[in-house]
């Protein structure tokens, strides 16, 4: 499922518009990406939670060459899955 499909399935399943339902969905990514940028923690209860995870820079190697190379640090969106999620596909 893409952003696309989401928009249609909101507009059909609530009998929104789907300009209303494309408006509804990039206010709550927009405002998820915020909160991730200002570092606070995303959750969504039964699915999963999301965070910015800050790594150290380090010295690396081009496997290509072999030459050293410096990595700078930075900050990553993280995605850890709920425990209801977990359960609900790994149902065997």
């Amino acid at each position: 499922m893409n952003k696309s499909d989401l928009m249609n399935r909101l507009a059909e399943e609530k009998g929104f518009s789907l300009s209303t339902a494309r408006e509804t969905v990039d206010i709550f990514f927009e405002d998820m990406t915020q909160a991730l940028i200002k570092g606070d923690r995303v959750e969504l209860r039964g699915f999963g939670s999301f965070m910015v995870k800050a790594y150290r820079g380090y010295t690396g190697r081009n496997p290509k060459t072999g030459e050293k190379t410096e990595v700078k640090s930075k900050r990553l969106p993280f995605f850890k899955v709920g425990k209801g999620l977990r359960e609900r596909v790994d149902i065997q």
